[in-house]
């Protein structure tokens, strides 16, 4: 299983919620389905269903190589990933919190320059979001990316964040209603948003990580 690319040797997996069989959009299928293709297109060494973000957290503790890149595939909403209705948010950094000593864990296994994508909905829109990101970033010390609109087939609003740096895109971006402080709903997907790719590209550009980025 072990990848050696360049001047780093891990892994990429991808993690999916294997909860929404029949709620939730009924995507746990299309999900598992999408890593498999993953998997045999070798651009990923290994997948897991999850029911909970313990779950999810305990299994990556069992890899054996450090970890080059993790997806997360779910739901989502502003600042938070979700798992069924377990959220892995900001408030999960916390010394107390249940799922620290997994982060925790998981830090110590991310291999240098490590990349954590949330491929779920609106994750890094709106001010909680950007929080979110630039949080987690400096906990793993790893480059966070993730979406500020509803994704589906296509995937807009693609941005990311790498530690010790704030974000780049507008607290406003995906936003269709509420504030960046109350976001209440997330626009949709198009292929002409900024910053959007199609569900089967499974690399975030290296420019989208820069302010100096430009739409698409």
């Amino acid at each position: 299983m072990t990848r050696c690319l360049r001047y780093t040797c891990g892994v990429k997996v991808v993690v999916y919620d294997n909860t929404c069989v029949t709620t939730r959009g009924h995507l746990t299928p299309a999900w598992a389905t999408g890593t498999l293709l993953y998997r045999a297109l070798r651009r990923i060494d290994a997948r897991r269903g999850a029911s909970s973000w313990d779950e999810a957290l305990a299994w990556l503790a069992t890899l054996r190589e450090p970890i080059d890149e993790l997806q997360y595939w779910g739901h989502g909403t502003w600042g938070a990933a979700l798992v069924a209705g377990d959220a892995l948010d900001a408030a999960a950094l916390a010394p107390a919190h249940r799922l620290r000593a997994g982060l925790d864990a998981l830090r110590a296994q991310l291999a240098p320059d490590a990349l954590v994508w949330f491929r779920t909905c609106e994750t890094l829109g709106a001010r909680p979001g950007m929080d979110f990101a630039m949080r987690l970033a400096d906990f793993l010390g790893a480059r966070v990316a993730g979406h500020t609109y509803i994704i589906h087939a296509y995937q807009s609003g693609l941005c990311g964040v790498a530690p010790g740096m704030t974000t780049h895109w507008s607290p406003d971006e995906g936003l269709l209603e509420g504030t960046p402080d109350q976001p209440r709903r997330a626009r949709s997907s198009t292929p002409w948003a900024p910053r959007t790719i199609h569900c089967l590209n499974g690399r975030v550009p290296e420019a989208w990580f820069s302010r100096s980025e430009t739409s698409t």
